[in-house]
């Protein structure tokens, strides 16, 4: 699992990539209540808008982590967005995607680099 700076998560499952946003992140959102995301088939740049958290506080944008083209969404967040604030790591996954420039993965950090940006902020 590798992480971004704008807290966006992206960990590769078999041959595509499922993305999602950090425990920290869903921290500061609070109750999810609502999850959209670009059309599958859609490619994105990296930093580019690919979706939208709604909770009860705000709605925040959240941002490709590396360029993808969208391959599906997670459908059982349609019913139960709640998934990203009890398990935003693993059952949270917010899209399966294609990463389209592998190298770019190489510029995200790890979970300990991950963790000492969290101890700055």
């Amino acid at each position: 699992m590798k992480f971004t700076k704008s807290h966006e998560w992206i960990k590769q499952v078999g041959d595509v990539y499922h993305v999602g946003v950090s425990n920290y992140a869903q921290e500061h959102l609070s109750d999810i209540v609502y999850v959209e995301a670009e059309a599958e088939g859609s490619n994105i740049d990296k930093g580019e808008r690919i979706g939208t958290l709604e909770s009860v506080k705000a709605a925040e944008d959240f941002a490709a982590p590396v360029d993808v083209e969208i391959v599906a969404f997670n459908d059982a967040l349609a019913d139960q967005p709640e998934l990203i604030n009890t398990d935003p790591e693993n059952e949270g996954w917010i899209i399966t995607v294609k990463v389209l420039n592998e190298t770019q993965l190489d510029e995200l950090m790890d979970e300990a680099a991950y963790k000492d940006f969290l101890s700055t902020l």
